[in-house]
């Protein structure tokens, strides 16, 4: 079963959605899902010292304006496994603009947390997570594309709502 074209289950109110897991936190390794064989590859190793900081993964049924699903990290009670599809409530979104090779182009991040989180239950937006959280996640992925020899800037931290917005924006099913 292709996970990247399974429904992504935007709720009419925009609170919640379906995500499927790349890469788990805290792991250094950035697993990528492969639609064509229907499996999880392994794309590349952090440096040293470099985790990821929340799961990361996608929303399925979208595509960004890098041809990929669009990118959504989780917060959850613990690390969840490669390949887990789950319902997470959107938080917000961190829209960014990434550059290599002279090119640019926008590179979202939507953030959400598990449903079935109990540390996590009561979360409804980005403000209530401090802004040092979104300095340190900012700061993670500024590090992790020049590692790479890109570019990552931040153009604005919204809302939930304008996260939905994004899913409807991008939405391909």
């Amino acid at each position: 079963m292709n996970l990247a074209a399974i429904p992504h289950g935007l709720t009419r109110r925009g609170a919640t959605v379906r995500a499927v897991v790349e890469s788990p936190r805290g792991g250094p390794y950035k697993f990528t899902y492969d639609p064509e064989l229907e499996a999880f590859t392994l794309s590349k190793r952090l440096p040293a010292g470099l985790v990821f900081p929340l799961d990361f993964g996608f929303v399925p049924s979208t595509r960004a304006e890098d041809g990929d699903p669009l990118d959504i990290l989780i917060l959850a009670d613990a690390p969840l496994i490669t390949g887990c599809v789950l319902q997470v409530r959107l938080l917000g979104v961190v829209e960014a603009e990434q550059t290599e090779e002279r090119q640019s182009f926008r590179n979202d991040r939507l953030i959400a947390a598990a449903v079935e989180s109990t540390l996590h239950r009561r979360v409804r937006g980005l403000a209530e997570l401090g802004q040092g959280f979104i300095e340190e996640f900012t700061t993670f992925w500024t590090t992790y594309n020049r590692e790479r020899d890109k570019d990552f800037r931040v153009l604005a931290v919204r809302g939930a709502a304008a996260a939905a917005g994004h899913i409807r924006t991008h939405s391909i099913a």
